[in-house]
């Protein structure tokens, strides 16, 4: 695999405070956290597949907000049938009988119907997708032609070797120096495979976090706030250059 099975770092952290601006809306019959650009072009867009946590998680909420702010329509579906991990769950929580439960048979039919809402009715044309945790394995799964235009994948989990081998666009990864899901080896394994492939892609290691820090990381430490503060827009030059800059 190009990262390892689920850890309890995958569902812990820090909420963070703040407001969201979006809207949970139905699109092709999903639950969906939407923002818009103030603009509110659909030109641009961006399918965001949240952590564990899921839409309604507030940091993954105010994440799609600040892409917003940069001029792309955000659309953040439910992945887990309503069922979310509970953001630092106790030891009594199962979590391999809760990964089990939301497999790829399980994920896909909800990202075909909202990328097929996306670029049909909504009239997205040219769509990145950013994945945290659980959502970068189905960035690297849609990252096709007709799918995702370009991916910005942060702590992915579970992704798998032949996942990451059959992506067609450009890729960008932000990781983190301790993480014991997309650990070190793994990293290089990552590395060698996109040197392979030959798309554009960029992997960014940020010292003092570890897995899960794009999303849940202590905002009053420095420098996990400024690790968090830089993948966010590493991925905003990312799709600068890869989505509103490709015709």
């Amino acid at each position: 695999m190009a990262s390892n099975p689920p850890a309890q770092c995958c569902a812990i952290g820090f909420i963070h405070e703040g407001e969201a601006k979006g809207e949970i809306k139905q699109i092709a019959n999903v639950s969906t956290y939407v923002a818009y650009p103030p603009d509110r072009s659909t030109k641009h867009a961006i399918l965001f597949l949240a952590d564990a946590m899921g839409h309604r998680f507030i940091n993954a909420q105010l994440l799609a907000d600040q892409f917003a702010t940069q001029g792309y329509l955000v659309v953040m579906p439910e992945l887990f049938h309503g069922d979310p991990i509970p953001i630092n769950y106790s030891d009594a929580f199962d979590i391999w009988g809760w990964y089990n439960n939301h497999l790829p048979p399980r994920v896909d039919p909800i990202v075909d119907r909202v990328l097929a809402e996306m670029r049909g009715p909504l009239g997205c044309q040219r769509i990145g997708g950013v994945g945290y945790c659980f959502g970068g394995r189905y960035v690297c799964r849609y990252l096709q032609t007709g799918n995702l235009d370009a991916g910005f994948i942060a702590h992915p989990t579970m992704v798998q070797e032949d996942e990451l081998r059959a992506i067609e666009g450009p890729l960008s990864i932000a990781a983190a120096i301790t993480d014991a899901v997309f650990t070190t080896p793994k990293r290089h394994q990552s590395e060698e495979i996109l040197v392979e492939l030959g798309h554009p892609f960029q992997i960014n290691l940020f010292s003092d976090v570890e897995h899960g820090f794009a999303v849940r990381c202590d905002l009053t430490d420095p420098r996990q706030r400024f690790a968090k503060e830089q993948a966010f827009g590493q991925a905003v030059a990312w799709f600068g250059e890869h989505v509103k800059n490709k015709p």
